[in-house]
């Protein structure tokens, strides 16, 4: 392999017909900005296009709003705190830490009002799981919408989230028998809240304040957030401010107006917080068309709320047949999974789409085992399998198959 990507003998990258080193660039024939002239750094400037996008008539108001992480532009299973999704309910506030405190009451035997610095002074803990929200990919319900991935599959990102085990502050205030559920509060306008039930909290939730090596950014909830690994993004309450155990769940606007699945009968599904398993293939895709017929890695990311991902298939015809994809390390419970397939693109048209199967043996379904199941009418959990139609000029498309 010289100079281009060679494959089987053949090259896949048209060379020069006279190879010659490069040239020095403008950049290589003088000094560069020293250390801190950028002190908390930037992306570089032909980045700028790579940020977080919202779609102004989805919402009333922003204030109430989401905007989507750029897929399309991410490597590797880590979101860039400034590109993790965003949602609100009433505007992100500016919460000052030294003011900012965590209640715990209800049924516990020594309730506890909690500063920041006695946040801090419990064992900290790490780790790496996705957040989606369960709204992702539900303007494909009806039909393929929004010829985008950003905006089709945006609300999923994946951090480092470092902070204290929901579990070790319960121990501290002494969880009363007949607690069975904890209502948990954000400190924003709206005071969102949830309701969880104790066995989770007790099982994996972390109370976060920082996410990948940084205290959080407003936007996500700083100074304190919640954590429920796997389970729908409106449930990991930003700026929290309380948490209450009672017996039974507290149903609030956001567990019956809102939130909830509209089945085929008119009844609701409740307390659907799983997120179940999902894939979607990140290259090609609507806002990275091919570039003429050759050599190309499909790539993608996968992730389940029920654990591992175990195996992610991908087709190249619409789902006649698939292939095995390379999953990349680290496979981590409940985080984004990266997943590659080499192809050699000849031209045609291709339907290309993936299939992840986690580690319970949950396959991803169709949309139309989707609709078989749940109708129509809904919003949220749309889980299906997501096909893009790749055209002989190498633009891309997004569709549905029958």
């Amino acid at each position: 392999m010289t100079g281009s990507l060679a494959l089987g003998g053949k090259s896949a990258i048209a060379q020069p017909s006279q190879p010659s080193p490069p040239a020095d660039a403008p950049w290589s024939q003088s000094i560069g900005a020293g250390v801190v002239d950028r002190p908390y750094g930037r992306p570089a400037d032909t980045e700028a296009s790579v940020i977080r996008r919202n779609v102004p008539w989805l919402t009333a108001s922003a204030e109430s709003s989401v905007s989507f992480s750029p897929l399309q532009d991410l490597h590797g299973i880590i979101t860039p705190n400034g590109l993790f999704f965003e949602r609100h309910h009433a505007g992100r506030p500016d919460v000052d830490p030294a003011q900012h405190k965590l209640m715990i009451h209800g049924l516990v035997e020594r309730p506890l009002l909690l500063t920041m610095k006695d946040v801090l002074r419990f064992p900290q803990t790490s780790r790496i799981h996705f957040i989606e929200c369960p709204a992702n990919g539900g303007m494909n319900w009806r039909a393929a919408q929004m010829n985008s991935l950003q905006f089709s599959h945006g609300m999923v990102s994946c951090a480092e989230w470092t902070g204290v085990k929901l579990s070790t502050l319960l121990e501290e205030v002494g969880v009363k028998k007949e607690a069975k559920w904890a209502m948990v509060e954000g400190a924003d306008g709206a005071h969102m809240n949830r309701s969880i039930p104790l066995d989770k909290c007790l099982d994996d939730c972390l109370i976060v304040y920082a996410q990948n090596g940084e205290a959080l950014r407003p936007e996500q909830g700083y100074p304190l957030r919640l954590v429920v690994p796997g389970w729908e993004g409106n449930v990991n309450i930003k700026w929290l401010r309380r948490i209450k155990l009672g017996e039974k769940p507290w149903h609030s606007r956001e567990e019956t107006s809102k939130y909830t699945d509209l089945m085929p009968d008119g009844t609701s599904r409740g307390f659907t917080w799983l997120m179940d398993a999902k894939s979607v293939v990140t290259f090609p895709c609507p806002e990275k068309p091919l570039d003429g017929p050759g050599v190309y890695e499909i790539r993608g990311l996968a992730w389940t709320g029920s654990g591992k991902v175990k195996r992610v298939d991908v087709s190249t015809d619409g789902g006649v047949n698939w292939q095995s994809a390379r999953l990349h390390e680290p496979v981590l419970s409940k985080a984004l999974t990266k997943f590659t397939l080499p192809w050699r693109w000849d031209g045609r048209p291709a339907l290309v789409a993936s299939r992840v199967v986690d580690e319970t043996d949950y396959v991803q379904p169709t949309i139309a085992e989707l609709r078989k199941q749940r109708g129509s009418n809904s919003v949220y959990h749309n889980n299906s399998i997501q096909t893009w139609q790749v055209k002989p000029d190498g633009s891309v498309f997004n569709v549905q198959l029958a």
